[in-house]
């Protein structure tokens, strides 16, 4: 007695059934790196915006003190920031300050909370650009002033 057509649509319903499992098994672990990704990546940003910050200086009046610019550094995000030299970084007109050139009068800054950056450097008169890049690259950008 030969195989029967019957037969056959059982071979080709179990054919079926382990392509149809084995597709549905990639498209699982697809969708489960996909939202582990899109979670962590949700995750840096709002860890992102609650790091914000702000400089708060009268742009045509730079105080200074003891030979050094001061700038108001304003903490207008929801997380306590660390004002050290190895968390900020500080440009004017695009040169980098050395760390050996700026310090911070605070070592931690509480959120709403106002701390003076004290920037040992010779700024000629007129128009210049203040970066200060600080924790997960979060930077403020000020227009001043001299």
């Amino acid at each position: 007695m030969g195989f029967s057509l019957t037969g056959a649509h059982v071979i080709f319903f179990i054919a079926a059934v382990i392509a149809a499992g084995a597709v549905s098994g990639i498209f699982i672990a697809i969708t489960t790196n996909i939202s582990t990704s899109l979670s962590q990546r949700g995750s840096r940003v709002v860890e992102q915006l609650d790091t914000e910050f702000a400089v708060i200086n009268d742009p045509n009046t730079i105080p200074t003190q003891n030979s050094s610019y001061v700038f108001y550094l304003k903490n207008i995000g929801a997380k306590t920031l660390a004002t050290t030299n190895d968390t900020f970084t500080v440009f004017i007109d695009g040169n980098i300050i050395t760390k050996a050139n700026y310090s911070f009068h605070d070592t931690t800054l509480s959120p709403d909370a106002v701390t003076e950056l004290y920037t040992r450097t010779t700024i000629a008169t007129g128009d210049h650009t203040l970066r200060l890049v600080g924790p997960l690259a979060v930077e403020d950008e000020f227009l001043f002033h001299t």
